[in-house]
């Protein structure tokens, strides 16, 4: 790396350490976005915390866990990646397993006659491709496979409930 590069890079690592509140910082991987047609825009929001899981989706694990997960937009519901990075055509290795962990609720359900079934409408950034995947019984453990790499874009029902998020798949 040149000087010029050392330069920038060191206000850059400075800013890094430094964090507005006194709550001790967690390490995130700002996921890699999808590689789109030309003009097309992408939005890949995707942000896989490495640090401890929030306290209302840590049940069943001991001590300080820490997985890498992404958390909803609205916060009503976490996915853990077990098989992080997430691959489409993987033959070895962990499979895609997302264990799916919603926010006790406040309440009962809005719709008490809602299905339970954790139903996820993903759709490929900058794409038409869309699949549909379900987790019968709602939130809890599943493997979760699309059919192309890229930032995929999470609508998650269940029980009267919604959030989105996105996930990253990347080519194995």
């Amino acid at each position: 790396m040149g000087s010029w590069g050392r330069l920038l890079l060191a206000p850059v690592l400075l800013l890094a350490g430094c964090t507005a509140t006194g709550a001790p910082a967690t390490e995130t991987t700002p996921a890699t976005p999808a590689t789109p047609a030309a003009g097309t825009p992408t939005g890949c929001g995707a942000r896989v915390e490495e640090g401890p899981l929030p306290d209302w989706s840590d049940a069943g694990f001991s001590g300080d866990t820490r997985m890498p997960h992404v958390l909803g937009a609205k916060g009503e519901i976490v996915a853990v990646l077990f098989g992080h990075p997430l691959a489409v055509g993987r033959t070895e290795g962990p499979n895609n397993k997302i264990l799916w962990v919603d926010r006790p609720a406040a309440t009962s359900s809005p719709d008490p006659s809602a299905s339970t079934t954790l139903v996820i409408t993903a759709t490929l950034d900058g794409t038409t491709t869309r699949v549909t995947r379900e987790v019968a019984g709602g939130p809890g453990p599943s493997i979760i496979d699309v059919p192309r790499a890229g930032c995929w874009h999470l609508e998650l029902r269940w029980s009267g409930r919604t959030d989105t998020m996105d996930l990253v798949y990347i080519a194995a």
